[in-house]
């Protein structure tokens, strides 16, 4: 890519430390993590899909963050562990590009499948017996295809926003991948019609799933207030408190990251909160989704016991 008298071939990604003893501890640890994402969430999807107890649409929905959690964790961890071992730490200019458009398609789908998600719960807590009636198949899998095409198609305006920017000196990213805050730093002059796709991009991916979740969760507490039973009460909160957690913990890192203006980015800190959404999070959920849940826990126990009488 050429921008006046300068031509970006390639990134150097910096990582974590130049250490040599602590980039193989860090590779050790991402290795260690990276396994344990994709074995619990393949583990919470196959358990998914053989029980029939978990043929729900909660489950439908946990399924598909599974999904899109051991897809969103392999956009990063490879390379992290690749700059650790590998005296080579760049990256191509397509391949930057191309880590960047998924990275920022996984993680607006994963917004809007977070704001799907509230709404289930909405609809299970409000009115159970109509639950199933109003989660149609149809409904349940639209959502989640609306989520894909809305977290992509935004991953293309962000994408093609950023690339075009005038990238002049250093092209040392100093993080462990391809993100808004680093390249703007390496930005010869970001205009203020950048950043206004950014708020823009901010307010459609971000706020407005927020703003969604919120309101799901205003109705959810009103439905729960009207439970007159306090067993009752606990076990309607119960449902939906793996959620509100996982929320949390991916929207607060999120608007931590993203919310402020480019000036006032400190790339040191927002790389440990950007280990945190991109890395850890995705090994957490399935945590969060199943230790508490006694269907998760039966069908895993249920499929040990399969697993042993075959052997």
């Amino acid at each position: 890519m050429e921008r006046g008298n300068h031509t970006v071939t390639e990134f150097i990604l910096v990582g974590f430390t130049t250490d040599p003893v602590m980039q193989l501890v860090l590779f050790v640890v991402f290795l260690g993590v990276y396994s344990l994402t994709a074995v619990a969430n393949a583990t919470l999807i196959v358990l998914i899909c053989n029980d029939s107890r978990l043929h729900t649409p909660m489950y439908f929905f946990i399924g598909n963050l599974s999904f899109l959690d051991v897809w969103y964790s392999s956009v990063y961890t490879p390379k992290i562990l690749m700059t650790c071992i590998s005296e080579d730490k760049s990256i191509s200019f397509a391949g930057c590009v191309c880590q960047f458009f998924f990275s920022a398609g996984l993680a607006y789908s994963e917004c809007y499948l977070l704001a799907a998600m509230a709404y289930d719960r909405y609809a299970a807590i409000s009115n159970p017996l109509l639950y199933a009636q109003t989660m149609s198949s149809r409904l349940c899998i639209c959502l989640v295809v609306y989520s894909y095409t809305g977290g992509f198609v935004n991953a293309i305006i962000l994408t093609s926003n950023t690339f075009t920017l005038d990238f002049c000196g250093d092209n040392v990213i100093d993080d462990f991948f391809c993100d808004v805050p680093p390249l703007v730093k390496l930005a010869c002059d970001v205009k203020e019609s950048y950043q206004a796709v950014l708020y823009f991009l901010l307010a459609s991916n971000v706020i407005t799933p927020t703003a969604l979740i919120l309101a799901s969760y205003v109705f959810i507490i009103a439905a729960i207030l009207r439970i007159r039973s306090t067993q009752g009460r606990r076990k309607a909160f119960s449902t939906c408190s793996s959620h509100l957690v996982s929320v949390t913990l991916y929207y607060g890192s999120i608007l931590y990251i993203y919310s402020r203006p480019s000036s006032s980015y400190s790339l040191e800190r927002d790389k440990m909160v950007s280990t945190f959404y991109t890395v850890l999070f995705p090994m957490l959920n399935p945590m969060i989704y199943s230790l508490r849940n006694k269907d998760v826990k039966e069908a895993l126990k249920k499929l040990i016991w399969l697993t042993q009488s075959d052997v």
